[in-house]
């Protein structure tokens, strides 16, 4: 082989390498924590030694690393098809039997007080994306002790808000709660504009008395137990290793890159975010923790804000690993030369 030969297979296998960096998938993890979801009460309260009945429950039928996974219950490839992909009887679980538990009917699942009228809620993003949060509340009448159907929710979101601002790692927007009362759910549907990609929880509540017998108190994860419970998490090495064949369900790395999504590829992913604008509400996103409350307006933009504490937006492109890409494709170019040099003084020689 000429040198000439090896420095275009060099170069073409440099191209090739740099091409697999740049098509590394993006990946958006989270789950809401105020209400707080199922599976982040169970989490706080410890996959190893759950304390509540129903997470103890839970655990049981999905085993702990479900609840290690904790941000991760979601469709791959959903593009706003959320009724069809996910049956009756499974939407806690968006349809992926890893979360089967969080599908368990019972009245005892740890829950949040909630009033009627404005509520600021918070949705732990713990890899940011921008996209379109849906929350819808059940119909009066439900029955908690029945597998949950689509039936079950009110046919529009009572809320509707897209590309919400965080505060210190939380999604935070204000909204109206429906006039309820006792046990009910709040579902929601986080779809990412970025990618096909959606999220889901289920979010036990009580409006005033739950029948004169409290409803065990469902508690966040801190930002400590997120921390501590890292190195168990099989999130955090990237793929959808777990995808259900049958829904597109699996969890993606939360060391995600977002240097493969283009322009192009965003547009072309399914606007499915911001499907159900027709809902009953709207909400403002929230600007900052030190702000005074502002009223809701539909769909209000988020500010912008500096990166690390405080404001932030919710983005896409270039991220906290995108260094590391670049970091990556020089270390191929420099093996790469590397190689043609060699190549070229055994030819010399």
């Amino acid at each position: 082989m000429t040198s000439r030969r090896s420095a275009a297979v060099v170069t073409a296998g440099t191209v090739l390498a740099l091409s697999g960096l740049s098509a590394v998938p993006a990946s958006a993890h989270g789950s809401m924590t105020d209400p707080v979801s199922r599976v982040s009460a169970c989490y706080a309260e410890g996959p190893e030694s759950p304390k509540s009945a129903a997470c103890k429950a839970a655990v049981a039928a999905s085993g702990t690393q479900a609840f290690y996974d904790w941000n991760a219950v979601n469709i791959a490839n959903a593009a706003g098809q959320h009724r069809r992909l996910i049956p009756d009887g499974r939407l806690c679980s968006a349809g992926n039997d890893k979360y089967r538990g969080l599908d368990l009917a019972r009245a005892d699942w740890p829950a949040s007080r909630l009033d009627s009228g404005a509520h600021t809620f918070r949705y732990k993003g713990t890899a940011p994306h921008k996209g379109s949060f849906e929350l819808y509340v059940t119909k009066d009448g439900y029955d908690p002790s029945k597998p949950l159907k689509w039936s079950d929710l009110e046919a529009k979101p009572f809320l509707t808000v897209t590309d919400p601002g965080m505060q210190n790692g939380d999604y935070v927007f204000r909204g109206t709660v429906p006039k309820k009362s006792g046990r009910h759910l709040i579902y929601s549907i986080w779809q990412r504009s970025d990618s096909p990609e959606a999220f889901y929880t289920c979010s036990d509540v009580v409006f005033g008395q739950d029948g004169g017998s409290p409803a065990p108190s469902a508690g966040a994860p801190t930002d400590q137990q997120i921390e501590d419970g890292a190195d168990q998490s099989s999130v955090e090495h990237g793929g959808h290793g777990d995808d259900d064949p049958a829904t597109g369900a699996g969890h993606t790395g939360t060391g995600h890159t977002d240097a493969g999504h283009t322009g192009a590829e965003g547009a072309g992913a399914a606007e499915a975010g911001t499907a159900g604008t027709g809902g009953e509400g709207t909400a403002a996103p929230v600007s900052s923790s030190s702000a005074p409350a502002a009223p809701a307006t539909p769909n209000a933009p988020a500010p912008a804000g500096a990166s690390g504490s405080g404001v932030e937006l919710a983005e896409t492109g270039g991220g906290s690993t995108t260094p590391y890409l670049a970091i990556g494709g020089a270390a191929v170019l420099a093996v790469g030369a590397a190689v043609l040099f060699g190549t070229a003084r055994r030819r010399r020689a």
